[in-house]
């Protein structure tokens, strides 16, 4: 099975390279680890202070890291934060993040990066977010002695570890000091398996989304387009999401506004999605407070705004579920938005708590989704028993972040 995982990487690294001229991630990816070569070499080269190394595949784990990364920051303020990206996603949007003193793509894996890249960290402690399994970073910080940890951690039943063929990835996860599940059937398929260092901590998000609730700022020119009126709000959209939601937008044109955050952000993206809208869309860099409210639709083409966004919402629909898989729901249900997404859920326990409270509805076709919205929306006695009851269940839910800190204090001292 190693050979198998050495092959896969190579023809990874193949593929990545032949994309590049074509595919903007992968060119961003590639080129972004070859420029940094040198520059990672020579930052920690030069560290002398102990330093905490965080691991995030992307940017969602990165919301999902951020409490953590801050609360050991406040904890632990003589330690060096090195913050680590395997995706340009993650690493382009925060690649200046305060937090941390050093950022930088995670070289991929392979037993000479991997051991290169510890030694000259040498970190007290590893903290890897609800993702990312690598056999040889795993090895090398076994090799020196450092304690590893995996934060936010979730695992199905179907996954490659818990296969009958699957012992060489299993073997990546008894190697962590301690994994800190999501939720008890996680932490049950580990010990079923002989992994034992495991306990249930909860997710981080809920800690993020509800500090980022605390914190939100108004954005003019959307208050200037809400006009106090009833938002429809549409995060992380695919084109598959808009197929489905158009009806809707139709539908409401005059009595609701819709604020569309699509996933991918570039100019043509952005101005075909603005086009199929028709003229009742502008986008958010057009916008003017004094005209923006004659518009129905404001389409978002920038990146960084959608938590905040959804605090102007009464309504959202999250998108993704159409695709490869649904993306954050949390940021709309910290502020109590009966939620709506697509048919491929399953993967995400807090979509399917929300399924099951009453506060969020799966829709597989526009007409599946308009009869929703209406239950909803005809009637507000059942809207706000949905914010209440979504509320709760948040605030519930938190509280991930503290009990990690307290057992990494047990694995490092403040004095250390």
């Amino acid at each position: 099975m190693k050979l198998l995982y050495d092959i896969g990487l190579q023809t990874y690294k193949t593929a990545l390279a032949l994309a590049a001229p074509f595919h903007q991630k992968a060119r961003q990816m590639r080129l972004g680890r070859a420029q940094q070569a040198e520059q990672l070499e020579r930052a920690l080269q030069q560290n002398s202070m102990p330093l905490a190394w965080f691991h995030c595949a992307s940017l969602g784990e990165f919301e999902q890291g951020r409490p953590l990364i801050e609360a050991f920051k406040a904890d632990f303020p003589a330690y060096k934060i090195l913050l680590t990206f395997f995706s340009p996603s993650g690493y382009e949007v925060r690649k200046n993040y305060a937090a941390a003193d050093y950022v930088f793509y995670l070289p991929l894996d392979s037993q000479s990066a991997a051991n290169r890249f510890v030694e000259l960290a040498k970190p007290k402690l590893a903290v890897f977010v609800k993702y990312e399994f690598w056999h040889y970073y795993m090895q090398a910080l076994q090799h020196h002695h450092i304690p590893a940890i995996s934060v936010s951690a979730i695992f199905r039943p179907g996954q490659l570890f818990f296969r009958p063929y699957g012992g060489f990835y299993r073997n990546i996860l008894k190697g962590f000091t301690h994994i800190f599940t999501q939720n008890q059937a996680s932490a049950k398929l580990l010990q079923q398996q002989q992994i034992q260092q495991v306990s249930v901590a909860g997710d981080t998000r809920f800690d993020r989304v509800l500090q980022t609730a605390a914190a939100v700022k108004p954005i003019p020119v959307v208050a200037a387009f809400v006009q106090e009126q009833p938002v429809f709000m549409i995060g992380s959209s695919w084109p598959a999401d808009i197929d489905v939601l158009l009806p809707l937008i139709q539908k409401y044109s005059t009595s609701l506004k819709f604020i569309i955050a699509p996933h991918e952000v570039t100019p043509k993206s952005t101005a075909t999605l603005s086009a199929s809208l028709g003229a009742g869309a502008i986008r958010f860099s057009e916008a003017e407070a004094g005209t923006v409210a004659q518009h129905h639709v404001l389409v978002i083409d920038n990146v960084g705004m959608l938590s905040s966004l959804y605090s102007y919402g009464t309504y959202a629909y999250i998108g993704g579920a159409f695709g490869a898989g649904l993306h954050n729901t949390l940021e709309a249900a910290v502020f109590g938005l009966p939620l709506f997404f697509g048919p491929r859920y399953d993967k995400f326990q807090e979509a399917k708590d929300l399924v099951d409270l009453g506060c969020a509805f799966p829709v597989k076709t526009s007409a599946e989704l308009l009869a929703a919205f209406e239950q909803v929306h005809l009637q507000p006695e059942k809207r706000q028993k949905i914010s209440e009851t979504e509320k709760q269940y948040v605030h519930k839910q938190a509280g991930a972040t503290a009990k990690i800190m307290t057992a990494i204090k047990q694995l490092l001292p403040p004095t250390a």
